[in-house]
């Protein structure tokens, strides 16, 4: 069985906070994505590998266990008489890249961890190479017990992802120790974007068995929501973990929506009116005579609405940018001359 590195395989160091693991995982995946390399099973194969390891090291608990699991690696080696190769310098506490473990070397290291062994993980003696369910490697599957995807072994595809076009995402294993009777909870990353959040928005997930069903995410929904699905497809409960893409107009803050306006040199010093962006529809905002660069202008219940209650909407705070113009006219500087000379 091959032991994996997972801050190597996504080109991090054991530093890297949520975003650069975050960046990291985008910009292989979508150089490594199906749909970009129709037919490359090298290609398929690493973005397999991509996800599986965004999987453990974007979840804090994961990522733990995980760095245990490196500490733990690099003092069995020592008892053993050496490193793996890469040294004591390697990626993971000594794991250096690719390194080749027996199950009964794993499941030794996994006790002395406190967290039961390889065969109770899996339910099972493996032979080593074998993959663990839904499609993660065996080693995923024995640090984290069972498959790596939803209850009773499935893995979820979310499909409609507004970033990685409909790419799957894996879901989260279950809880360390042992196959359990009773239908598991799987954890489903889903990406949408502000507008998706603002309106609500449905995805449809996949089974591993083929099973398909479309799941509801509500508006209002924030990064970090949970949006728990009982007994969904038939299989356990499923909680889309939600991820708010950022907005190249809107900043959010909880409900409340800042946005920046372009103001005219003109209308700031004489007055009028100026187009704001909002997530339905553009609105016309009053600007006084005399309106400074910065100044913020609050437009109740144009923010987004509340998961708690979605008639009810946070605010839109619009900013204003004044434009100063940069190719004046002779007959414009001409002016601008005058205006000076008046204002002394």
């Amino acid at each position: 069985m091959e032991v994996k590195d997972y801050y190597e395989i996504l080109g991090v160091p054991r530093s890297a906070d949520e975003k650069e693991i975050k960046k990291a995982f985008r910009k292989l995946a979508q150089q490594y994505h199906p749909d970009k390399n129709p037919g490359d099973a090298t290609a398929e194969q690493k973005f397999k590998e991509i996800n599986e390891a965004y999987t453990v090291l974007s979840d804090a608990d994961k990522r733990a266990k995980y760095d245990r699991f490196g500490s733990q690696w690099e003092q069995y080696e020592r008892m053993n008489g050496g490193y793996g190769p890469g040294g004591p310098a390697g990626g993971m506490g000594g794991m250096g890249g690719a390194h080749q473990v027996s199950p009964e070397e794993l499941d030794e290291i996994l006790r002395q961890m406190g967290l039961g062994g390889f065969r109770s993980a899996g339910g099972g003696t493996r032979t080593a190479g074998s993959r663990g369910g839904g499609g993660f490697s065996s080693f995923f599957d024995a640090l984290f017990g069972g498959a790596g995807g939803g209850p009773g072994g499935f893995e979820y595809r979310a499909y409609g992802d507004p970033r990685m076009g409909g790419d799957p995402r894996m879901a989260g294993g279950a809880p360390f120790g042992g196959m359990q009777a009773e239908p598991r909870t799987a954890e489903v990353p889903v990406q949408v974007t502000l507008q998706e959040a603002f309106a609500g928005t449905t995805r449809m997930l996949e089974a591993t068995d083929g099973s398909r069903f479309e799941v509801t995410i509500p508006r209002g929904v924030k990064t970090g929501s949970k949006v728990r699905m009982r007994n969904a497809g038939g299989q356990g409960d499923i909680v889309l973990k939600v991820e708010v893409l950022p907005d190249a107009r809107f900043a959010r803050d909880g409900d409340t929506l800042r946005v920046d306006v372009p103001v005219d040199l003109y209308t700031a010093v004489l007055g009028g009116e100026a187009q704001v962006p909002t997530l339905e529809r553009p609105v016309m905002l009053n600007i006084p005579a005399g309106t400074q660069g910065g100044k913020t202008f609050r437009l109740r219940g144009l923010g987004m609405p509340s998961l708690r209650n979605p008639d009810e909407r946070g605010d839109l705070l619009a900013e204003v940018q004044i434009h100063i113009p940069t190719n004046l006219s002779d007959r414009e500087r001409a002016l601008f001359e005058e205006l000076r000379g008046t204002r002394g």
